[in-house]
C-alpha cells in the first residue's frame, strides 16, 4: 500500500476530477536512497506547488517498480517520480507505458542514463523534484523487447529506455563487480570489460528488420538503442533520438589484431570528436572501415541466436536468451521536463543535493 507524506499544501491551479489539488507519487529504492532526506525535499516542493501529500512506494526484490507504479496510477498519481538506479527508472517507465502519466527523473542513481540522454540535471535533486511539480511533459519512445529463453517456450516482455544488447556489453555488465560499482559508479564497467574480453567470441545469428528477409551474420556485440549516449561522454549511437519513432541498431565486428582498437577509434574519436565539426565529418566519410562498427535503423528487429547469450537492458543483466524480438512503441512515455528558467531564477537554485543512502 502507498504511504502518504505529511505536508501543508496550498490550493493548486490544476485540480483532480473531485476538485482537489493533484498529488504526486514517489517510487523509491530504499537501498540506494536516503528516504528521510527525500521525503523532506518532496514535502517542501509539494507544499510550494499546492499539491496534496505525495504517495510513497518502496521497491522490493519481488517488485522492482513496475507493479507499484501501476498501483500509483490506479491511486490517482498525476506524476510518478523514480528515485533509484537506472533499473528503477526502467521499471517505473514500464508501469507508466501508455498511461499518459509522466515520469519524474530524480538523479540519485549510478548512470542516470535517460536523464543524461535528455540533457537533464544530473546532480541537483531539489531541482529535479521541483521540476516534477512544475515542469512540462515531453513524449518519448519506448523500446520493447520480447525475450525467448533457452527452452524456446518461455517468453518475457520488457521495456527499455536507452539500450538493450548482447555480446560484449552484456558480458561486461554481468561481470562488473557490484561492490566496485557502488564505490566508483560507471567506472566499474572498465573492470567488467577486462573480465569479459578474454572469453568473448563472435555470435552467430539470424536477423530481420521491419519484417524483411532473414539474413545470417556474426558479431561480437549487437545493441538496439532508443538513445545514443553512455556515461563518460561516450556517444555509441550518434543519430539515435528518443522521439523519432525508430530504433537504432549497432553491430560491433572487430577483425584482426587491431580490431578492438578500430572499434574504440570509431566510438570514442569519430563519434565523440570528429562528428562535432563539418571538417571532422568529412574525415569520417573518407574512412573506408565500414565493417567494424555498422549502423542501421528500424521499427522492428528480430534475431535468433545459434547459442544462448547474456543480454542486458539499460545496464542491468537480464539473463540468457536464444531469441530476441525488439520493437518501438512510439511516444509511449511522458517525461516531466524543466520549465524554461530566467538567468535570475537559475542563479538562485543550489548546485547540488545528494541522497545516497
Amino acid at each position: 500500500m502507498a504511504d502518504e507524506a505529511a505536508s501543508g499544501g496550498q490550493a493548486h491551479a490544476g485540480r483532480e476530477a473531485g476538485g482537489l489539488p493533484p498529488r504526486a507519487a514517489v517510487v523509491v529504492n530504499p537501498i540506494k536512497v536516503d528516504v528521510t532526506k527525500l521525503r523532506a525535499i518532496v514535502g517542501a516542493a509539494e507544499a510550494a506547488a499546492g499539491w496534496q501529500p505525495s504517495l510513497w512506494y518502496e521497491t522490493t526484490v519481488q517488485d522492482s517498480g513496475a507493479g507499484i507504479t501501476a498501483q500509483a496510477v490506479t491511486d490517482g498519481a498525476a506524476v510518478v517520480m523514480a528515485a533509484g538506479g537506472d533499473g528503477t527508472v526502467r521499471a517505473v517507465a514500464e508501469g507508466l507505458r501508455g498511461t499518459g502519466i509522466p515520469i519524474g527523473l530524480l538523479p540519485v542513481g549510478t548512470g542516470n542514463l535517460l536523464a543524461r540522454n535528455l540533457a537533464l540535471n544530473l546532480t541537483n535533486v531539489d531541482q529535479a523534484v521541483a521540476t516534477a511539480f512544475s515542469g512540462h511533459d515531453r513524449a518519448i519512445d519506448l523500446g520493447i523487447t520480447r525475450i525467448t529463453r533457452t527452452s524456446g517456450t518461455e517468453e518475457e516482455e520488457r521495456v527499455f529506455l536507452v539500450m538493450a544488447g548482447l555480446g560484449l556489453d552484456a558480458k561486461m555488465i554481468a561481470k562488473t563487480n557490484k561492490t566496485l560499482k557502488k564505490r566508483v559508479g560507471w567506472l566499474a564497467y572498465v573492470d567488467g570489460i577486462g573480465r569479459a574480453l578474454p572469453e568473448l567470441k563472435p555470435v552467430k545469428l539470424r536477423f530481420s528488420v521491419d519484417e524483411g528477409a532473414w539474413k545470417a551474420t556474426s558479431a561480437h556485440t549487437v545493441i538496439v538503442g532508443n538513445c545514443g549516449s553512455l556515461p563518460g561522454g561516450l556517444l555509441l549511437i550518434p543519430d539515435a533520438k528518443p522521439d523519432d519513432g525508430l530504433l537504432d541498431i549497432v553491430a560491433l565486428r572487430p577483425e584482426g589484431p587491431f580490431g578492438w582498437l578500430k572499434v574504440w577509434n570509431k566510438l570514442a574519436f569519430e563519434n565523440g570528436v570528429l562528428r562535432r565539426s563539418a571538417a571532422g565529418r568529412k574525415i569520417i566519410d573518407l574512412n573506408h572501415d565500414v565493417r567494424s562498427v555498422t549502423y542501421s535503423t528500424g521499427r522492428d528487429f528480430r534475431l535468433t541466436l545459434e547459442r544462448e547469450q547474456e543480454i542486458q537492458l539499460d545496464g542491468d543483466e537480464w539473463g540468457m536468451a536464444t531469441a530476441v524480438h525488439t520493437w518501438v512503441d512510439a511516444g509511449a512515455l511522458l517525461v516531466r521536463m524543466p520549465a524554461p528558467v530566467t538567468p535570475a531564477v537559475a542563479a538562485s537554485v543550489p548546485s547540488t543535493s545528494t541522497l545516497d543512502a
